[in-house]
C-alpha cells in the first residue's frame, strides 16, 4: 500500500522560528533568549484544475505540492518571476503554449489573492468554451464528478462551471485527451478559462462635460435603458426610485439590493434625478432608464460568469447603452469578458461604457479588462480642471492599441448613496444621501450618461456611431492618446456632430527594425456627413514621441488641408505615418488629427509602434532519438536591455518555431520529453541562464546535449518520493528561480547551453526525499555555480548524515501527522521539506545531509482528516526554531505536540503597544518543549480593561489581529483571555485562561511587562503519565518576572477541572504533585507577580493525564 506523501518547499528568507534543536538526542532545554519572531500560521493549499494541491504558506509563498491521485509521475514546472509563481505540470504547458488553457489556472500568486480564494471556496469556478455543438464535451464536462453548470453562456457558446475540488481530476479528464498524460484538449473543447474575479473600479461634473447644454436642447436620454452591471442599485433611493424599470441578481450574494454602494452611485451619475437635493446632484442622464443587473457581491467582487450572464441578460432586456465600472488584470490572450464585449457590440449594436481602471499610479499598460476590448468606449478620469487624474489607468494596451478612448470627470464625485453601505460607512454621507468618491468608476457613468443622451437623439445609431461622436467631440488636453484617448468627453458638443469619423482611432501597427529602410505607410481617415448641406474641414495633425515630446516634422502627414464632405455622403483623407524619421528613438508614436468646419470639430487619434530593435530567432528543438522534437516546452524570460520584462512560450509541433524576439538578456529554459504522449517517461531539461540576443540567429535545442542526474542514498531499500532540482539567477530587480518537482531522478537529464555566469548570481541545488516505513532521508546539495550541472552525480554515505529522531505526539486518538524537514544552503532562495503522513502518536528518524553549510529546521502538522476538498484538516502547527547546523555522524532528538500546553513569553513574544494600540504576539498553545504554534480553537475571548472599565472583546487568540484602541494617557491595564479547544483536537490543555496587568502609555512601539509560567511534567507522546505516581515537576517563570526579577510565585493544583485549587510548594523551581488518576486530569494555576508590580495569571486546564 503506497504511502502519504506530503511534500512542501520554502523559500529561504522564511521567517526564523524559535526553540533550537539541541544533542544529544532527548535533551531539550529551554531557550530563554534569542527568540525570533514566529510564523504560527499552518500552511494552506490550493487547487489547480489538474487536481495537484499547491502548498502555500501564510505570506503567499508556494511552498510545496501534494500530487492528485494517479497523476503522480507527471513532472511539475515551477517559476517565479515578476512577482508571480507558476506552477504548471507538463501535461498542461502545452495546452497553455497553444492558447488553449487559460493561464491564470497555474498563477498562483494570483489564484492564492483573497479575492480568488473566497471565490474558490466552494470548488473550482470554470468557463468551459465549445466548439459547435459538441454534445459529447458537453456531457463529459457536465458529468465530471459532481460538477454542476452554474450558467450556460449562450454568446460564448459556454458553461460556466463548478466542480468540487475533490472532482477536479475528474473535469481535467474531460477537458484534455488525459490517457497517458497527453496535453491536447478533448474534442468539442474550444478553450478552458478560469472564472476570475473582478472587482468594482472605485454638481460640477455634469456641467463640465455639458450635459446641462443638451438638456436645455432637449436631450435627457429620454426612451434609452442604460444597464448598470455592478454591485446593485438602491431602487429606494429619491434620485433613483423612478429611474430602475428592471433588475436581476447574478452575484452570489442573495438579493439586488446594494449593500456596498458603488452601483447605486455609479446608476445615480449615470442617470440620477437629483430629486434628494432639489436638482443639484442630478446625474448626466436623468430621463433615461435604468437596468439594475447586480454583477458584483455585497463585498465589491464578483466572478467573471456573472459579469457574462449580466451583459447577456442587459442585451435581452433592450439596453442601449451598458456601464461596466468594473475590471482586472489584463492579459495578452482574449479573455471571455473581453470576447463578449466585441460580439455583443457588433452583434447587437449596443455600446459598451468600461472604465479603464485605477493601476495609473504603476504606469503604462496598466488597462484593465475588459477595458481592454477593442470595441469598449474605455474611460479615463480627470479631475474638474481637466488634469488627469494619477490613478487613471493608460495605455497602450497590451496589443498595442490606443486606450483608453476618453476621458470624463471621475474626481471627488458627488452621487447617491446607499444607506448603510460599506462605502456610506468608510466615507460618510455629505451631505446626507450622497457620498463623494474617486475613480474610473466614477468617469464611466459620465461616459454611459452622454452616450444615452446621444441615442435619444439618433435612436437608429449603433455603438459605432455613439462611440464615433462621442470620441470625436471632445477637449483635448496636454496629453498623449494612450493616456486620454482623444479627450474629455464633451456631449453638448457631440449632439451637434453631423460629421463622425468612421473610425475613433487609426493603427498602423508595428513597424519592424531596423528602421533605416523603412517606407511610408498610408492608411485613410474617413469622414461621414449625416447633415443636409456639405462641410468642408480643415485638417491638421499633432504628434508625440514616446518621450512625450512633438514628434520629428514629417512623421505623420496628412494628404489633403482641407476636405469636402458632401451632405448624406462621405470623403476620406490620406493619413501617412514615416517611422524612419524617428530616429534612434523608438516606442510607440500618437498623433491626433483635428478636423475642424462647419461649427464643429472631429478628432482622430493615431499610433504606431516603431519597434525597438528585434531580430528573428528560429528556435529548433531535437530529441533524444536525433529526430524533431514533438513534445517540448519552452520559456524566455526577458531580463535585461529591452527585453526587460518580456516573457515567451513559444511552441510548435514541428519542432522549430520562429520568434521574433527584442535584443537583450533572456533567461532560456526548455524541457524535451521522451514520450509525446506521457511526460512521466522522463525528459531532458536544457537551460541557458544567461542568453543574449544581438543578431538573427538560430538556436538549437538538443536534448541528445543532456546527462543523468544520478542521487542516492546509503540504503537502497529507501524509495525515492519527491526530486527537486532547482536554480536561481539574479536579474536587475532580484531573482527568478526556476525548478521542477519530479518522483525521482530517473530518467531526469540536464545540459547547460551557453557562456558561464561570473557575476556570483547563478545558484543551483539538488533536493531529495527517500522513505521507508518508519525513517526517512532528506537531502540538500549546491551553491553558487558558474554554469548550470550538465548531469550530476551524487552518492550519500551514512557518515555525511546527521540523524534527528523525533516524537510526534497527540493527546486525542484517531490522529495522523507529518513532519517536515526544511534543508537550507548558504545563498539559497528556496529550499524544500517533505514529510509522509503517519499515525500520532508515533516516532519518525531523520536522516539529513550535512554537507555544504547546510542548516535544518522542522515543522509539525497534527491533521484531523480532510476537508471537501481532499486537502488534510491542520489542527496544530508547531514549529522548531532558526535553522540549524547538524554535525556528520550525530544524533539528535527533539519531540512535538505534547504536554503541557500553554502562553510562552520570549524576546520578540508578549503584549505589545503600538502608538494607540494594545495587541498580543503570544502563543497560547505553545507544546511541552516549548515549540511555538498554533491549534484550532473552539471559542476564544480577549477583553481589555483600562483603569477598571471594559475597552472591549474580541475573538483573537492573541495571534495580532485583534488590536484594541485606547487613549493615549498612562493608565493601569488588565487583558485577559479565555481560549477552548475540543478534545477532538487535544485532550490536553482544552482551556487555558491568562490575565496580564500592566501600566501603559503611548509609545511608537514598546513590549508591555508580562510574565508566564511553563510546567515540564514527564509525559509520553500521548500527553499521560503513570497514574497516581508522586512526580517533580520543573517549573520556569517567563517574561518580566523571570530570573531576579520574580517577587511572587504561587502554583495551584486541580484534579477536577478546576473546581477545587489545592497550593502547591514552589522549591529550587520545582513542584511535587500527584500524577492524575488513569483517565483523568490535572490542571495548573499560577499566579506571578514582578518586582515592579505587574501581575500575571495563567490556568492550564486538565494539562495532562494519568494512564
Amino acid at each position: 500500500m503506497k504511502r502519504a506523501c506530503v511534500a512542501t518547499i520554502a523559500a529561504a528568507a522564511a521567517v526564523a522560528l524559535a526553540a533550537g534543536m539541541t544533542s544529544p538526542a532527548s535533551a531539550e532545554p529551554e531557550r530563554t533568549a534569542g527568540d525570533q519572531a514566529v510564523q504560527t500560521t499552518p500552511k494552506h493549499r490550493v487547487t489547480l484544475i489538474t487536481g495537484d494541491r499547491v502548498v502555500v504558506d501564510a505570506k503567499g509563498r508556494v511552498v510545496g505540492l501534494e500530487r492528485a491521485k494517479g497523476r503522480e509521475g507527471i513532472p511539475v514546472q515551477i517559476r517565479t518571476a515578476g512577482g508571480h509563481t507558476l506552477v504548471v505540470p507538463a501535461d498542461a504547458a502545452r495546452l497553455i503554449a497553444d492558447g488553449r488553457l487559460d493561464q491564470r489556472l497555474f498563477d498562483v500568486t494570483e489564484l492564492n489573492k483573497s479575492a480568488n480564494r473566497k471565490a474558490q471556496k466552494q470548488g473550482l469556478k470554470l468557463i468551459v468554451g465549445y466548439r459547435g455543438t459538441a454534445a459529447a464535451a458537453k456531457a463529459d464536462v457536465r458529468d465530471a464528478g459532481d460538477t454542476k453548470v452554474r450558467r450556460t453562456l449562450k454568446s460564448l457558446n459556454a458553461d460556466a462551471v463548478l466542480t468540487p475540488k475533490a472532482d477536479a481530476t475528474d473535469l481535467w479528464a474531460a477537458v484534455t485527451d488525459a490517457q497517458g498524460g497527453t496535453a491536447r484538449t478533448a474534442s468539442g473543447i474550444a478553450h478552458v478559462w478560469l472564472d476570475g474575479v473582478r472587482k468594482a473600479s472605485l454638481d460640477k461634473s455634469v456641467k463640465q462635460i455639458g450635459a446641462d447644454k443638451a438638456w436645455a436642447a432637449g436631450f435627457d436620454g429620454k426612451g434609452v435603458k442604460i444597464a448598470v452591471l455592478d454591485t446593485g442599485v438602491d431602487a429606494t433611493h429619491p434620485d433613483l426610485k423612478e429611474q430602475v424599470v428592471g433588475e436581476k441578481n447574478f452575484s452570489t450574494s442573495p438579493d439586488a439590493t446594494d449593500k456596498y454602494g458603488h452601483g447605486t452611485h455609479v446608476a445615480s451619475i449615470a442617470a440620477g434625478t437629483g430629486a434628494k437635493s432639489t436638482g443639484k446632484y442630478k446625474g448626466v442622464a436623468p430621463g433615461a432608464q435604468l437596468l439594475n443587473g447586480k454583477v458584483l457581491g455585497d463585498d465589491g467582487f464578483g466572478d467573471d460568469s456573472g459579469i457574462l450572464a449580466g451583459m447577456e441578460w442587459a442585451v435581452e432586456q433592450g439596453a442601449d447603452v451598458v456601464n461596466l465600472s468594473l475590471g482586472g488584470g489584463d492579459t495578452p490572450d482574449i479573455d471571455p469578458l473581453e470576447a463578449q464585449v466585441n460580439k455583443l457590440s457588433k452583434e447587437k449594436g449596443v455600446l459598451f461604457a468600461i472604465a479603464a481602471g485605477n493601476d495609473g499610479d504603476f504606469g503604462e499598460q496598466t488597462i484593465g479588462s475588459p477595458g481592454s476590448a477593442e470595441a469598449a468606449l474605455t474611460v479615463g478620469a480627470v479631475d474638474d480642471t481637466d488634469k488627469l487624474a494619477s490613478f487613471s489607468s493608460t495605455g497602450p494596451g497590451l496589443d498595442g492599441q490606443i486606450k483608453p478612448d476618453v476621458t470624463a470627470p471621475g474626481v471627488d464625485t458627488t452621487a447617491a448613496s446607499a444607506p448603510g453601505s460599506v462605502i456610506a460607512q468608510e466615507v460618510g454621507e455629505k451631505p446626507p444621501g450622497y457620498v463623494s468618491i474617486s475613480g474610473t468608476s466614477m468617469a464611466t457613468p459620465h461616459v454611459a450618461g452622454a452616450a444615452a443622451i446621444l441615442k435619444q437623439q439618433h435612436p437608429d445609431w449603433t455603438y459605432t456611431e455613439l462611440k464615433a461622436a462621442l470620441t470625436g467631440s471632445t477637449k483635448g488636453g496636454k496629453y498623449t492618446p494612450f493616456q486620454q484617448g482623444s479627450g474629455r468627453i464633451q456631449v453638448d458638443k457631440a449632439i451637434k456632430q453631423t460629421v463622425l469619423a468612421d473610425r475613433t482611432s487609426v493603427n498602423f501597427g508595428i513597424q519592424q527594425w531596423p528602421h533605416t529602410d523603412d517606407t511610408p505607410v498610408t492608411d485613410k481617415v474617413t469622414y461621414k456627413n449625416l447633415g443636409k448641406t456639405d462641410v468642408t474641414l480643415t485638417l491638421a495633425v499633432t504628434a508625440t514621441d514616446p518621450k512625450g515630446q512633438a514628434a520629428p516634422a514629417g512623421f505623420f502627414t496628412l494628404g489633403a488641408k482641407t476636405l469636402t464632405v458632401p451632405a448624406g455622403g462621405s470623403a476620406s483623407a490620406d493619413l501617412t505615418v514615416n517611422t524612419k524619421l524617428g530616429g534612434t528613438l523608438d516606442g510607440g508614436y500618437s498623433a491626433y488629427v483635428t478636423a475642424t468646419g462647419g461649427g464643429q470639430s472631429v478628432s482622430t487619434a493615431a499610433t504606431v509602434q516603431r519597434e525597438v530593435e528585434s531580430y528573428d530567432v528560429t528556435l529548433k528543438f531535437i530529441g533524444r532519438d536525433g529526430n524533431p522534437a514533438k513534445y517540448y516546452s519552452a520559456s524566455l524570460d526577458g531580463v535585461t536591455g529591452l527585453a526587460q520584462g518580456k516573457w515567451y512560450s513559444p511552441y510548435d509541433e514541428s519542432g522549430t518555431v520562429k520568434v521574433r524576439f527584442p535584443k537583450g538578456g533572456y533567461i532560456f529554459n526548455s524541457a524535451v520529453h521522451v514520450d509525446p504522449d506521457d511526460p512521466a517517461k522522463g525528459f531532458d531539461w536544457v537551460t541557458q541562464p544567461k542568453l543574449s540576443i544581438t543578431k538573427k540567429a538560430t538556436i538549437t535545442v538538443d536534448a541528445r546535449t543532456a546527462k543523468p542526474v544520478d542521487i542516492t542514498v546509503p540504503d537502497a531499500a529507501a524509495k525515492s518520493e519527491v526530486a527537486t532540482p532547482l536554480y536561481t539567477v539574479g536579474v536587475p530587480d532580484g531573482s527568478n528561480s526556476y525548478g521542477w518537482w519530479l518522483d525521482s531522478y530517473a530518467n531526469f537529464r540536464t545540459a547547460h547551453a551557453g557562456p558561464q555566469i561570473t557575476d556570483g548570481s547563478l545558484y543551483q541545488q539538488w533536493g531529495g526525499h527517500w522513505v521507508k516505513p518508519a525513517e526517512e532521508y532528506d537531502t540538500l546539495a549546491g551553491g553558487k555555480v558558474k554554469q548550470l550541472a550538465t548531469g550530476y552525480t551524487k552518492r550519500y554515505k551514512s557518515s555525511e548524515l546527521a540523524t534527528v529522531k523525533t516524537g510526534l505526539g497527540a493527546s486525542s486518538s484517531g490522529k495522523k501527522g507529518v513532519i517536515y524537514a526544511w534543508g537550507e544552503l548558504p545563498s539559497s532562495t528556496s529550499t524544500f521539506a517533505p514529510g509522509v503522513l503517519q499515525k500520532l502518536p508515533g516516532t519518525r528518524t531523520l536522516r539529513l545531509s550535512t554537507a555544504g553549510g547546510t542548516k535544518w529546521k522542522l515543522d509539525f502538522e497534527q491533521h484531523g482528516g480532510v476537508d471537501e476538498s481532499g486537502s488534510p484538516i491542520v489542527e496544530a502547527f508547531y514549529t522548531l526554531g532558526t535553522p540549524q547546523t547538524l554535525k556528520a555522524g550525530k544524533s539528535y532528538g527533539k519531540t512535538f505536540n505534547t504536554a503541557v500546553f500553554g502562553p510562552r513569553v520570549g524576546s520578540s513574544l508578549g503584549i505589545y503597544r503600538e502608538g494607540n494600540g494594545i495587541y498580543g504576539n503570544l502563543p497560547v498553545f505553545t507544546d511541552g518543549k516549548t515549540h511555538s504554534g498554533s491549534s484550532l480553537y473552539s471559542s476564544v475571548t480577549t477583553t481589555l480593561y483600562r483603569n477598571g472599565a471594559k475597552v472591549g472583546s474580541n475573538s483573537d487568540p492573541l495571534e495580532g489581529a485583534g488590536i484594541f484602541t485606547v487613549p493615549a494617557g498612562d493608565a493601569a491595564y488588565k487583558l485577559t483571555t479565555s481560549v477552548k479547544r475540543s478534545v477532538k483536537v487535544a485532550a490536553a490543555s482544552t482551556r487555558i485562561d491568562a490575565s496580564w496587568t500592566f501600566r501603559s502609555k503611548k509609545a511608537d512601539l514598546a513590549k508591555l511587562p508580562a510574565s508566564s509560567i511553563r510546567f515540564d511534567a514527564a509525559v509520553g507522546l500521548d500527553s499521560r503519565a503513570p497514574a497516581s505516581k508522586k512526580v517533580s515537576v520543573p517549573v520556569t517563570v517567563q517574561g518580566s518576572a523571570a530570573g531576579s526579577n520574580l517577587k511572587s510565585l504561587s502554583v495551584y493544583v486541580s484534579y477536577d477541572y478546576g473546581q477545587t485549587w489545592k497550593k502547591v510548594t514552589v522549591k529550587n523551581s520545582k513542584i511535587a504533585v500527584t500524577n492524575p488518576a488513569k483517565g483523568k486530569g490535572i490542571s495548573f494555576h499560577a499566579k506571578i507577580a514582578d518586582k515592579k508590580g505587574n501581575k500575571s495569571t495563567i490556568s492550564l486546564y486538565n494539562a495532562y493525564y494519568g494512564k
